[in-house]
């Protein structure tokens, strides 16, 4: 007999990662180039000979040195019970849905956008509200439009992945002022480290103001530790405590805990890597525009081709020519900025493919 599971299941598709295929450049998972840093790695190590002991399941260490982080970026009066940390900020996204939403209720983000909001807002037996981006971008006007009296959290994913844009920070303040306090804002900012050209939101300002904003970051990007998996979230006492509540415990191992707080120590030369990062990101930007693709500016780690129904051919030739992008339905085509080299390959292949098929 077989066992008898939730009948949601069965039409819920199970996330699917960017590819890795041996031999092949992988342009497909928004991971940095570069390796840990030596302190990092020497910290990793010394780490490794106490994973046969639990971690501190409250990552007490942890919490307080990102507290002092947050105020040496210029936002003071954030203590540890403003941060909970999660396994990635993808496992604090369920988290959220977990603390806020139960069946019936609604999740608001706009589309496209991380696919993981509505799988994990349809596993918790919530409604997934899609809202359509405007010119690539979240579009709050809409999104405001789209609030009823059963929602209950709203994503931003800012930058947004896949198309790689940001909303207007001053349009983001008066988003969240125009929200009824009763609903959950939270602010995705996985990269928010490669945002320039004056468009970083004052999203901490934002939840020292309003206890009904959240903001989710990680260390999976560019601090370069997307394998071993830490995130956090800022926000409200209140609300991490229900956070920490809904928790699966131990999944922020030693291990991770220790490589976060080595990366702290050495942000200021992990973050200097964004600089190179962005710089190849505008190179990339200008020479596939020169070969008459349309994307948006980005303010990440990856640029968007809204390709449309070229989509998925574009994809499969890239793989044929053993370099891995990251197809989405026929909305578009996502690829990380690489090393030099291997953005030289993915830039050639895509002169010869919009040649070719113009």
């Amino acid at each position: 007999m077989t066992a008898q599971l939730r009948p949601e299941l069965a039409e819920l598709p199970a996330y699917v990662e960017g590819k890795t295929v041996a031999g092949a450049i992988k342009l497909a998972s928004n991971e940095t180039v570069h390796g840990p840093l030596p302190s990092v790695r020497t910290a990793i190590e010394q780490a490794i000979g106490n994973v046969n002991r639990y971690p501190d399941n409250h990552n007490v260490e942890l919490k307080s040195r990102l507290a002092q982080h947050l105020d040496s970026g210029g936002c003071g009066g954030f203590a540890p019970e403003h941060i909970a940390v999660g396994c990635g900020s993808v496992s604090l996204c369920q988290q959220l849905i977990q603390a806020t939403a139960s069946a019936g209720d609604e999740v608001l983000f706009g589309w496209r956008s991380f696919e993981m909001y509505p799988l994990q807002a349809r596993v918790a037996g919530a409604i997934p509200i899609q809202v359509p981006l405007r010119d690539e971008t979240f579009d709050l006007y809409a999104m405001l439009a789209a609030i009823t009296d059963r929602t209950r959290l709203i994503f931003v994913c800012n930058p947004n992945n896949p198309t790689s844009t940001v909303v207007d920070p001053q349009a983001l303040a008066r988003f969240v002022e125009a929200v009824p306090p009763h609903i959950l804002i939270a602010i995705d900012e996985a990269y928010v480290e490669y945002i320039r050209d004056g468009m970083q939101p004052d999203s901490l300002g934002l939840v020292q103001t309003y206890r009904n904003v959240v903001v989710l970051r990680t260390f999976s990007k560019a601090y370069g530790l997307a394998g071993l998996r830490v995130g956090y979230a800022i926000g409200d006492p209140e609300l991490i405590t229900a956070l920490n509540k809904v928790v699966v415990p131990f999944t922020t191992t030693n291990v991770s805990q220790v490589a976060a707080i080595a990366s702290l120590d050495a942000a200021d030369e992990l973050l200097a890597r964004t600089d190179a990062v962005v710089a190849e990101r505008a190179r990339v930007t200008a020479t596939l525009r020169g070969a008459q693709f349309t994307l948006p500016p980005s303010q990440t780690n990856f640029v968007w081709l809204a390709l449309g129904t070229r989509t998925l051919d574009f994809a499969e030739q890239a793989a044929d020519a053993r370099i891995i992008v990251r197809p989405y339905g026929t909305d578009g085509v996502r690829i990380t900025i690489g090393a030099p080299d291997e953005n030289d390959a993915l830039l050639r292949f895509a002169r010869d493919w919009s040649a070719a098929t113009r």
